[in-house]
């Protein structure tokens, strides 16, 4: 069952397959946005958006940590298709987060400009993180457009940054645009289709169900694939550690409304897997980026400051050895206020 809502155009193609038992559970704002707003990525042809686009810029942005294995193919991929091909975007930008094998000169020799995370505001401190990366990147681009592309993905298309672009550049009203897909834990030569986003079922949608309900049709809330305008991004604090996208998700609902953000379905997503440990440091961010949400936008009052000590137990010989590590999320404050950002962007690669 798709639902109708004659009050409101669609943008794109409805998503496809969802049952009418699932959509009578789901609460009506929830299912008008799941209408209006939910395409695919073969909704948007490249020819399309070039005509759309206009006098906008845009950047595509890939954060990046020892892959060499992949980014050159993404960065490849990008520039043959929606560079040389048809001239889309304007900028291929590889934010290198301390890699300690090729991923930069891999990056560089695929076509992509590739700035040292550090290199970035170096005045204002370093921090870890994927969201550093991220962060970082609006202060080296020019884009009014932003797509956020991991560089760890296998099997990529270009059609993974058309459609993302897709309602940006065809709706005005959208500010901010989700990628979901199916995500299939890959191990070896066997792959188990459904078996991927662990922490996005077990974690991330049961606390966006039970505080966010409105963003209950968001099907990939952590996923690594999105894009958004620069005048709303900049705005925004970033998370730098693994909360970055729960993080912004959050804080473009409360900014903008739900209204502002569209998803599209790009498909597969096939990518690495991190260990059971390291999925459990990524939940503790993921709850803790959630509380300072929920602190923040004024959905509960804290007693007191919730711990950020995380602690393990593994079997040894003589009974079980306690690791306790810090989930502590670190954050940035929203980029246009940061002195500096405007000369740093004047100076951005791709910027002729």
């Amino acid at each position: 069952m798709i639902w109708e809502d004659p009050a409101f155009p669609l943008v794109g193609t409805p998503h496809r397959g969802l049952s009418a038992g699932e959509g009578e559970r789901v609460l009506p704002e929830v299912a008008t946005w799941l209408r209006r707003r939910t395409s695919a990525a073969d909704d948007w042809p490249p020819h399309v958006l070039l005509a759309a686009k206009g006098a906008a810029r845009i950047s595509v942005v890939l954060p990046a940590r020892d892959e060499e294995a992949t980014v050159g193919a993404i960065v490849a991929a990008i520039r043959t298709d929606l560079v040389e091909r048809v001239p889309l975007v304007d900028e291929i930008v590889v934010v290198d987060s301390r890699s300690t094998d090729r991923t930069a000169a891999v990056a560089a020799a695929a076509g992509a400009e590739v700035v040292a995370q550090d290199d970035v505001l170096p005045g204002h401190g370093r921090m870890s993180g994927k969201g550093e990366a991220l962060w970082k990147s609006l202060a080296v681009t020019s884009g009014d457009l932003v797509v956020f592309i991991d560089a760890d993905l296998r099997g990529f298309t270009s059609s993974y940054v058309t459609g993302l672009l897709g309602p940006l550049l065809t709706d005005p009203s959208v500010a901010y645009v989700k990628g979901c897909y199916d995500r299939p834990l890959v191990e070896g030569d066997r792959s188990v289709e459904g078996g991927g986003g662990r922490v996005t079922e077990l974690v991330a949608r049961p606390l966006i169900n039970l505080h966010w309900p409105q963003l209950a049709g968001v099907m990939q809330p952590l996923g690594g694939e999105y894009a958004g305008r620069r005048a709303l991004l900049e705005r925004l604090p970033f998370v730098t550690g693994y909360g970055v996208e729960l993080g912004l998700l959050l804080d473009v609902f409360q900014d903008a409304g739900l209204d502002a953000i569209a998803q599209v379905d790009l498909g597969r997503r096939v990518h690495s897997h991190q260990s059971t440990e390291a999925l459990g440091e990524m939940s503790g961010q993921i709850m803790l980026t959630a509380w300072s949400r929920l602190e923040r936008h004024g959905r509960m009052v804290p007693l007191e400051a919730p711990a950020t000590a995380l602690t393990r137990f593994r079997r040894v010989p003589d009974g079980h050895d306690a690791r306790t590590s810090d989930v502590a999320v670190g954050e940035r404050p929203p980029m246009a206020g940061i002195p500096g950002y405007a000369a740093a962007r004047s100076f951005s690669p791709g910027r002729g």
